[in-house]
């Protein structure tokens, strides 16, 4: 795109504090922003959040390696985990909670929302399972050997399908957000 993502402007803020935002209005309090490519420019939008910041040197590694560095740094008793994607900036606030409070009722699922019958982010494990990707392979890799742990959630927020990985794809969703 030619700049990093999570620093194009959406609602007048930078689509990392959009997301960070609604993780905090959403109730969630253990918060861990890791950071890759144009970490610093990144981290100046974001360093006065209440957000763990993390990096992740290695620029060309996988998701997974971002989500281990991450793993590393939340609380002992967080139970759970949600893998939140800054390119899934609609994502509401009402549909976290929703995943959340699946999470309580349900906190031996890996909780995934569906928009519509499509599968979306973010995604909602339990640690004791997630912290499988230390062994090796992807976050894939353990949805796929935890099939009969899986829930699907059913919710009415196109946001967790909109994922932004070309400009077409901002346009697209600043185009939602004007409608």
């Amino acid at each position: 795109m030619g700049q990093p993502k999570q620093l194009l402007p959406l609602h007048d803020k930078p689509i990392i504090r959009h997301c960070i935002d609604n993780l905090i209005t959403s109730g969630i309090e253990n918060i861990v922003a890791v950071l890759g490519n144009r970490r610093d420019e990144v981290l100046a939008v974001i360093q006065e959040m209440p957000v763990k910041i993390v990096l992740n040197k290695n620029q060309e590694s996988e998701m997974a390696e971002s989500v281990r560095i991450g793993l590393r740094a939340i609380s002992e008793n967080s139970s759970g985990v949600l893998i939140c994607l800054s390119d899934h900036p609609l994502v509401s606030v009402d549909t976290l909670k929703i995943l959340m409070q699946c999470f309580l009722e349900t906190p031996d699922k890996i909780i995934i929302p569906l928009y519509k019958g499509k599968r979306g982010h973010p995604t909602l494990f339990p640690r004791n399972v997630i912290e499988e990707i230390f062994n090796g392979g992807t976050l894939r890799d353990i949805i796929d050997k935890n099939r009969s742990r899986l829930k699907f959630l059913n919710v009415q927020d196109e946001g967790v399908i909109l994922d932004m990985d070309t400009k077409e794809d901002y346009e697209r969703i600043l185009k939602k957000i004007r409608n």
